[in-house]
């Protein structure tokens, strides 16, 4: 798992080839799997915006069920992330991490999660498959011509949330617990108020902005909910084979409209430059389409595209904030993606004048 930088968690960290922390941990995890193996090299790996930290192992053991590779993952001191628990969304603690939890449904159902190869009860360092270097994004961008293909199979992963795991509701997995509803919408763009609007929109007026973004949440909030990813985009999601598809970074599903997950996969940060709108268009057909033969209820084709413009717009503007609070902490590299940001909000501001004052603050 190699080739991601913010979405995922797999470039090395430059001078960082070895680390002696987790050392202990990830002998006793290896050990546990495959009695003997030890750990010949550890090597630090980039993580993304969270508090968890991950490292690969090359693994030596005279096991031939061995893998070369495996990835230890430091769950870091929360297991819920900070909307969840502003918000409360789950009573605390929880009895298991919820990558474990929600890991368990999803394999179940058919979802190319990483094997879970060590995770003894109470631990914080888990170890799993490695799923290889090539992100989804980059992939796509090193083989323009393979886009859509490689987008309809990241389609196809997506569809079996959708479906198959909305028609088959587990109450074990904390995601069917969660929901993706008007307020979690409406507080994450609060954030786009309180930080972002002042880089985007310096010269607009809050008073006049508020109204407009809680009824967008208001209208996300009605919209009939399946079981969501939530951050499925090109940087989680990992090709094998050339062909194969891989999902990481699920721990944080919920229940949520069905075009969110679309908005994240075909407009995070600068996937535009990958996804044309014509490439856009035909990916949701086809979604669409794999949906209808999944036997997954689905509103009409006008009303699914209004969801998505929603979702696309409310993205945007969460990711505007989010981006410029995370420069303000000190973490680096995420102004560069505001550019995009805009454009995308801009896009689907210009498609219906439902948002008068807000269109008007970005129209730059």
């Amino acid at each position: 798992m190699a080739a991601a930088s913010i979405g995922g968690y797999n470039r090395p960290v430059t001078n960082a080839s070895c680390l002696s922390e987790p050392q202990q941990s990830i002998a006793d995890a290896l050990a546990r799997r495959w009695p003997g193996a030890r750990a010949e090299r550890i090597v630090a790996l980039r993580g993304d915006a969270s508090t968890r930290r991950f490292w690969r192992v090359f693994v030596e053991s005279s096991d031939a069920a061995a893998p070369r590779t495996a990835i230890a993952v430091d769950l870091g001191p929360d297991d819920l992330p900070l909307y969840a628990r502003t918000l409360k969304l789950l009573p605390e603690p929880l009895s298991e991490p919820p990558w474990v939890n929600v890991h368990r449904f999803l394999a179940s159902i058919g979802v190319a999660v990483p094997e879970l190869y060590s995770a003894p009860p109470g631990a914080r360092l888990l170890l799993v498959e490695d799923v290889g270097d090539v992100a989804l994004f980059e992939a796509a961008r090193q083989e323009p011509s393979r886009a859509g293909e490689l987008y309809r199979l990241a389609l196809d992963e997506l569809m079996l949330f959708h479906a198959k795991g909305t028609q088959r509701p587990d109450p074990r997995c904390i995601a069917f617990r969660v929901a993706y509803d008007e307020r979690l919408f409406a507080w994450e763009m609060e954030q786009f108020v309180e930080c972002g609007m002042a880089t985007a929109a310096p010269d607009a007026n809050p008073t006049t902005i508020r109204p407009e973004l809680r009824e967008l949440a208001a209208r996300l909030g009605c919209l009939p909910r399946v079981l969501s990813h939530r951050d499925f985009h090109g940087q989680n999601l990992f090709v094998q084979k050339g062909s194969v598809i891989r999902v990481l970074d699920f721990q944080d599903a919920l229940m949520a409209p069905a075009a969110q997950d679309l908005a994240v996969l075909l407009t995070t940060r600068d996937t535009a430059t990958i996804i044309t709108p014509a490439l856009e268009s035909d990916l949701l057909s086809y979604y669409l389409d794999g949906m209808k033969r999944c036997g997954a209820e689905m509103p009409g084709t006008a009303e699914f595209l209004e969801s998505y413009r929603l979702c696309v717009l409310q993205h945007a503007l969460k990711a505007i904030g989010r981006f410029t609070w995370l420069e303000r902490t000190g973490k680096s590299g995420y102004l560069a993606h505001l550019p995009h940001c805009l454009e995308q909000a801009r896009r689907m501001l210009a498609e219906r004048s439902d948002f008068p004052h807000l269109q008007s603050a970005l129209a730059g």
